[in-house]
């Protein structure tokens, strides 16, 4: 009887167990579902997503900031107590030691102007803005803040000169204009209305594009735009066209380097892209800059923006780029020679918006401004 009754009581576990697979396979299937279902929903609406926080990036920096520095006086104020407790050195009786001691090996001296503010040099991602002091001119803000002086006047819609103390200035990150994004608007048609190049506005390193490869934008977006120059103003700037001469064959001593192509500067070296673009037609051939040695020959990829590109090793911690390539025509070990050896053909691959090629020259892997070392 009782092995009657414990064969009753297992026989709902061994059916349990029996059925047990054929669950873990229905939920495999439900979750596969389910999560299908949720992808379909989140492709269908991500554009929307996106657009709402670029939209709305930057909207909540000050509140957020705010909050995370009282979060961080909180937890300072209550733990401060356990920290004085447990390093009895600033205690109350080691007080006047430590004010000895820091006296004597103090290498910092804190002087009265302590809390006066100071202009940050370190580049900046957006307009901020300025309270004019007594003594300020346009061309002094201007050249405080490391933009034009018309730069100043077209942000801030000035008729020549007029400003007061007291008066609050928007300052732009860069020299140029700063443009609300309009249905239908692209990188080539606002570089063309603010008579700049497109690159220059692809390149500034806190311009959003929903699309890092085909450049797309969002309406409503705030996108600066680097040497733009007002409408209304074009017919009074006259715009200097710049050409590269080289390249050259002749021997360079020093750190020398020729033209790696002829052909028109398009963009100068600056904080955020120190490199020299220089524009001509696709497929012409670009020579190596100085003799050395192949040490990087990418090609087939976006490959952070520089899509086909050649380092070159010159000795002493010197090397150059170039980028952009339609193809490249060395290998990695190849001896070069400069003036001469072709490293390639003027393309349009990765994060380019014409036919041009990018050329850095690099020392001990920071970049420098190519410009003093060209003959």
């Amino acid at each position: 009887m009782k092995k009657f009754k414990l064969i009753n009581l297992l026989e709902p576990l061994r059916k349990l167990i029996s059925t047990f697979p054929d669950f873990l396979s229905f939920l495999f299937l439900y979750s596969k579902g389910r999560i299908v279902s949720f992808s379909e929903i989140f492709e269908t609406n991500k554009n929307i997503i996106v657009k709402f926080f670029m939209m709305k990036r930057g909207r909540y920096n000050r509140p957020f900031l705010h909050f995370a520095t009282m979060g961080a006086l909180t937890i300072g104020v209550i733990v401060a107590p356990f920290l004085a407790n447990t390093y009895p050195v600033f205690s109350q009786n080691s007080t006047d030691s430590a004010k000895i001691d820091a006296s004597k090996d103090q290498s910092i001296v804190v002087g009265e102007n302590v809390f006066q503010t100071q202009v940050s040099q370190k580049p900046r991602d957006k307009v901020i803005n300025y309270t004019v002091q007594k003594g300020d001119t346009v061309s002094t803000i201007a050249q405080k803040f490391g933009i034009s002086d018309n730069t100043v006047r077209w942000e801030n819609d000035l008729v020549g000169d007029d400003i007061n103390v007291g008066d609050t200035l928007q300052i732009l990150p860069v020299t140029g204009i700063s443009y609300k994004v309009q249905s239908g608007d692209t990188v080539y048609t606002i570089a063309k209305k603010f008579a700049t190049d497109p690159q220059k506005i692809v390149d500034f390193p806190f311009n959003d594009f929903a699309n890092p490869e085909t450049f797309s934008l969002v309406t409503g977006q705030i996108l600066m735009v680097p040497d733009g120059i007002k409408p209304s103003e074009q017919p009074y700037i006259q715009q200097h066209v710049y050409y590269a001469q080289g390249p050259s064959t002749s021997t360079f001593s020093g750190s020398g380097y020729t033209w790696p192509v002829h052909g028109v500067i398009t963009q100068f070296a600056s904080w955020y892209h120190m490199a020299l673009d220089i524009a001509a037609p696709y497929g012409t051939p670009i020579v190596a800059a100085k003799s050395g040695t192949v040490i990087e020959a990418n090609t087939g990829g976006w490959n952070y923006g520089y899509g086909n590109d050649v380092v070159i090793d010159h000795g002493n911690g010197y090397r150059s780029l170039y980028a952009h390539m339609e193809a490249v025509n060395v290998s990695v070990g190849q001896q070069v020679t400069g003036g001469s050896t072709v490293v390639g053909w003027i393309g349009l691959t990765g994060r380019t918006t014409g036919p041009h090629v990018h050329f850095e020259i690099r020392l001990n892997d920071v970049t420098q401004n190519p410009l003093p070392y060209l003959q």
